[in-house]
């Protein structure tokens, strides 16, 4: 009878950590869909830090960022170089103020597949990713996420969420790279101009690529 209560005990605990598991993941699957559904502008400050595959912390970044969805982005290095990446929602500009050098493509080939259509895409982004899981950590939920086309050069993203806001991603790619991007001083939902998203080659950078064109569709 002890042997059949204590069993009986470690079932019912297992069973409620699995129920345990399966409401963490749906609270993290819930986070990422609100984040998506909810966030249409958001702007603050971010660091980022590239991790090798010996976890040894290589290049770290920092900027400033500026979205509107869908599909327009502004995301500015200020140091330890100056480098632009502006979404006006049909070209990605790529600004290397120190070459002097200009570099456009069309936003939804260069952005397809990748992480960044988890930040400026909309719902439909989530049809290019599948949920691996979620775990907790403290007040945060951790969300897995693996992108469905296996040559996007990416094999694992994660969004950490604390009190319901996105405040951490991390980029695991195919080199066995961790890029770990940390957000700060958020402000969610307010206006942003909209020319804060047009891009207007300065007169003295050399230009890379054709931007498209109103009208003009994708290859």
């Amino acid at each position: 009878m002890i042997r059949i209560f204590f069993l009986s005990v470690l079932c019912a605990g297992a069973a409620q950590n699995a129920l345990a598991q399966a409401t963490v993941d749906e609270i993290g699957e819930q986070l990422v869909n609100d984040f998506l559904t909810d966030v249409i502008t958001m702007e603050g400050r971010f660091e980022q830090s590239l991790i090798d595959a010996e976890g040894v912390v290589g290049e770290v970044s920092n900027g400033t960022l500026e979205i509107e969805r869908p599909r327009r982005f502004r995301w500015i290095y200020s140091d330890p170089y100056e480098q632009w990446l502006v979404a006006d929602g049909m070209n990605i500009w790529s600004y290397d103020v120190d070459l002097a050098q200009v570099t456009v493509k069309p936003q939804a080939k260069a952005l397809s597949n990748t992480p960044a259509l988890l930040l400026g895409g909309t719902k439909d982004a989530l049809e290019q990713f599948r949920f691996e899981g979620s775990r907790a950590e403290g007040d945060a939920i951790w969300v897995r996420m693996h992108p469905i086309d296996e040559g996007s050069g990416f094999n694992r993203v994660e969004l950490g969420f604390l009190n319901g806001e996105l405040y951490r991603m991390v980029f695991f790619d195919n080199l066995e790279q961790t890029t770990l991007v940390a957000l700060y001083d958020l402000v969610i939902n307010e206006p942003i101009d909209a020319d804060r998203f047009d891009f207007i080659v300065p007169s003295d950078a050399d230009l890379v690529g054709v931007p498209l064109a109103a009208g003009v569709a994708v290859p």
